[in-house]
């Protein structure tokens, strides 16, 4: 009788490696991490990460929230 191999699924593992760079982007530029929101077009935050990944400029919200208040 053969042993059982565990042969990892290609989809699965590039899931996760898709996960790890979002939470990368996330902490980077500031963005709420929320995993369910991965490959979801609706959502704000992984329209900025897709932003990032096709090379246009993403708003890093560290440096908004740094800045002072403006008063009228």
């Amino acid at each position: 009788m053969a042993k059982q191999q565990f042969q990892p699924n290609s989809r699965v593992r590039q899931v996760f490696e898709d996960l790890e760079k979002y939470l990368e982007f996330c902490v980077e530029y500031g963005y709420r991490y929320n995993e369910a929101e991965l490959y979801n077009p609706r959502s704000y935050v992984y329209r900025q990460y897709t932003k990032l990944i096709s090379g246009k400029f993403v708003k890093n919200q560290w440096i908004e929230n740094s800045k002072p208040p403006q008063h009228a």
